[in-house]
């Protein structure tokens, strides 16, 4: 049978009524929860991935590449990249390409992504990541290694590791398939080193050797040969006291 609230003992209801205080004022004071970052594992060996991949590589492949970059948002944590273990994030993304070599994105995320990030030892590793991999396949993963030839210029402020990388594709064989507006990188990289010597025996090169008959690019090739004898001519002018030359000249 139910007992009214009367026929508790006073001392039991007061010794109730601290409990609560007690327990509301000490959730009052808690700290809220923090999230915790979970640290990114170490991929499995490749077998491993093999045998996990029930004869569909290339799916696998892509569904690691969505968890990996899944990992930016943890459950009540937002992480920023550079706060990833890069050596991992770049492990992981050569199991992908190993998994399926035709596979892209994990190129497209070390480029595009993990190497946009304010930090110059990761941009490097990034960069490695893609050139490791070009080596591999230089006519279907150029794209990246241009890619890294400008992170390497415009994020990392790094010329001449710029001109290595452009020179690269520039000593692809002939018979892969690559633009020549890639494999000319190192000639205007080389130009923003201030090698304007080199830089227009090399123009003058491609434009005799006839490596490029595309109508467009012999006269864009041409008209920047033509600019640049005229900041040579200008340059030596200068050093000898006399006036520039005018562009239309």
């Amino acid at each position: 049978m139910a007992r009214s609230v009367a026929s508790v003992p006073r001392p039991l209801l007061v010794l109730l009524g601290v409990a609560m205080a007690a327990q509301i004022a000490v959730a009052v004071q808690r700290p809220p929860p923090a999230a915790q970052l979970a640290a990114l594992p170490a991929p499995p060996p490749r077998a491993v991935l093999e045998v996990l991949a029930l004869g569909q590589p290339d799916l696998l492949a892509r569904g690691l590449m969505l968890w990996l970059q899944a990992q930016d948002y943890q459950p009540g944590v937002s992480v920023p990249f550079k706060a990833l273990d890069y050596r991992r994030v770049e492990a992981w993304l050569e199991r992908m390409l190993e998994l399926d070599p035709e596979f892209d994105y994990p190129l497209l995320a070390a480029a595009r992504l993990y190497g946009e990030v304010d930090d110059a030892a990761r941009q490097r590793r990034m960069i490695e990541f893609i050139r490791r991999s070009f080596r591999a396949r230089p006519a279907a993963r150029w794209p990246w290694m241009a890619h890294a030839v400008y992170l390497a210029k415009h994020r990392l402020r790094d010329l001449p590791y710029a001109l290595t990388l452009a020179e690269e594709i520039a000593a692809v064989p002939q018979r892969d398939t690559i633009p020549a507006w890639a494999r000319q990188l190192h000639i205007f990289v080389r130009e923003n080193l201030g090698e304007l010597d080199s830089v227009k025996v090399l123009l003058g090169g491609l434009l005799e050797s006839g490596a490029v008959s595309d109508p467009n690019e012999r006269r864009f090739l041409a008209w920047r040969l033509a600019e640049l004898e005229r900041r040579l001519d200008d340059e030596r002018a200068g050093q000898a006291g006399l006036p520039a030359r005018s562009p239309s000249e």
